[in-house]
This record gives C-alpha cells, structure tokens and sequence, in this order.
C-alpha cells in the first residue's frame, strides 16, 4: 500500500511544482506579499495550479506510456514502469482536472479562463504540439508565462513591463534549455537515432548550434530586460548622500536604483545554469538542476531576500 502511494505521488511530480510560485510575481513586485487576503487568494490560485499541472503530467504520461517504456531515462516513470495502474492514473488525471478547475471558477471566472486556457494549451502540447519544433518551444514558455498572467488576474494587481518582458524571455530559455539538454543526453545514447525517432521526433529537427544560438538569444535578452527593470522600478528609495560624496555625485544610481543590485544573483545564476547545460548535460529538468546545484540554489534564494528587503524594509 505504502509502495503504491509513493508512486503515485511520484506520478503527479511534485518536484515541478516549483514553477507554480510564479503566480506569487504580482503581489511580491506590487508590495503586497504580506498583504493578508490578496496572500491568501494567490495561494489557492497556486494550490489550483499544482493540480491542473499535476492532471497534466499524469495526461503526458499516459499518452506516452509505450514511448517512455522505449527512452533510456523516462522508462523509470511510474506508468512506464508499471508500478501504477493506468485505471487508477486516469482516475487521478480526472478528479484533479475537473477539481482544479472547479475550484478556479470559485476564485474568479477570469481566473477559470487562465486556468482553462493553461489546460486545454497543455493538453494540446501532450497530444499534438510537442511534436512540432519550434512549436513545442513556444508552448513550453507559454506555460511559465500564463502562470505569472495568473497570478495578475487572481490578485489584482500588475507587474510592470519590462518584468513581463523578462519572464517571456526566461521561459524562453528555460524551455531552449531543456530541450537542449534532452538532445544532448539521447546524442549520447548508443542508439541515439532510433530513440529520437521512436520518443521525440521534434529534436531530429534541432541541433546543438542551433540551440546554442537560441539560448544566447534569450539568456542575453532576459538580463537586458531585468536590467532596466530594475533601473525604472522602485522610484521611491533612501537617499544615500554623505558629507564625502554627494549627491549630485552619486547620482540616482545609489539613492534610489536598489533594485539594480539584485542583477548580481540573476546573471550568477543565467551563467551557473548554462554551466550545468554544457558542462554536465542537465537542465532537461530545471527544477531538478535547481535542487541538486547548491550554487544556482543559492543564488536563487538570495535574490529572494534581496527582493523582500529591497521593495519591503528599504522602499
């Protein structure tokens, strides 16, 4: 009975509910993390969303239970591996998909339509997107972002611009990311060809240079778009002016631009990440390289306490 449990709560992969606390974006860059209620509603929203992406991954699993039992990694899932009953998983994927939702249509009826949306794409992605390149990129990005985009509508307030712009472009690079290490773990399989071809037909059409170049493209765009996040957010901040250097001196860099500091943790962790990338050919999952790196790990959470500091304690 233990056996079965724990495998079925492998099945709903709770490590990948990491990604999920995207939704607290809104209120933690609004101010209002320790604002009680709009807390509490953005919690359900995240507790919605671990279940409709829970329902989701236990759909892709069984959509691809004879393709995984085939790949040298995934064949150790779950259903692939036969350690949980397909009836049950079905059962499992129903109760939370249609519970999620119901629950979403409690918080809000626009919340219901993002969480619906995020379904019905993810859905889509299981059965037809994935196999289609680029496509399957998009899609995964797109996941990231309606998380963030919920979070906005199940709170009620906004992220600026250039913060959006950085999400997109950081789900972006999460998902080149991730394909590109799947490439390069299959490329060094013995039978490489025919496990790309029997399991994830889309990466016959990318290679490393091509991939290489994608994730340049967004790794570069995400640090310019954080940047001037930081730089035109937070306008009210404490002064820093001194009798040996003054003001006019130190200009609005120091006195009002905290923010900017926190670029320090964000470009560690851009260049940590690509490390494990090419170095150790990780990030096919990267919540799984964010537990298992105690640097990148590091730098997340130290961005974390800057943020809280900086919008809470300094502004």
């Amino acid at each position: 009975m233990k056996k079965i449990f724990r495998n079925t709560f492998r099945l709903l992969r709770p490590r990948q509910w990491i990604k999920n606390f995207a939704v607290f974006a809104a209120i933690l860059f609004s101010g209002r993390l320790f604002n009680i209620e709009a807390l509490l509603q953005v919690s359900y929203g995240f507790m919605i969303f671990c279940a409709i992406s829970s329902s989701i991954y236990v759909i892709n699993d069984l959509f691809d239970i004879q393709k995984d039992r085939l790949h040298p990694f995934k064949k150790f899932r779950p259903l692939a591996n036969k350690e949980v009953p397909i009836y049950l998983a079905i059962a499992i994927a129903i109760l939370l998909a249609v519970g999620s939702l119901a629950c979403s249509y409690l918080i809000s009826p626009g919340f219901f339509v993002i969480a619906l949306i995020y379904f019905l794409i993810s859905l889509s992605y299981s059965a037809v997107l994935k196999n289609i390149e680029i496509v399957d990129i998009l899609t995964l990005a797109g996941g990231y972002i309606l998380r963030v985009f919920a979070g906005e509508v199940v709170s009620g307030f906004h992220i600026s611009a250039w913060l959006f712009l950085t999400v997109i472009s950081l789900s972006l690079f999460l998902a080149i990311g991730k394909r590109r290490s799947e490439l390069t773990l299959l490329s060094n399989h013995k039978s490489a060809e025919a496990i790309i071809a029997t399991t994830r037909k889309t990466l016959s059409h990318y290679n490393e240079k091509m991939l290489d170049v994608y994730l340049s493209i967004f790794a570069t765009s995400t640090f310019i778009s954080y940047a001037f996040f930081t730089f035109f957010e937070n306008p009210k901040g404490l002064m820093l002016e001194t009798d040996l250097i003054p003001a006019d001196i130190l200009g609005t860099y120091l006195q009002r631009k905290w923010l900017m500091i926190t670029i320090i943790p964000v470009v560690y962790g851009l260049m940590r990440y690509l490390q494990k990338i090419y170095e150790k050919d990780e990030g096919e999952s990267p919540e799984r390289v964010l537990f298992s790196d105690r640097p990148l790990l590091t730098s997340v959470i130290s961005w974390t306490i800057l943020v809280v500091f900086i919008i809470y304690f300094i502004s």
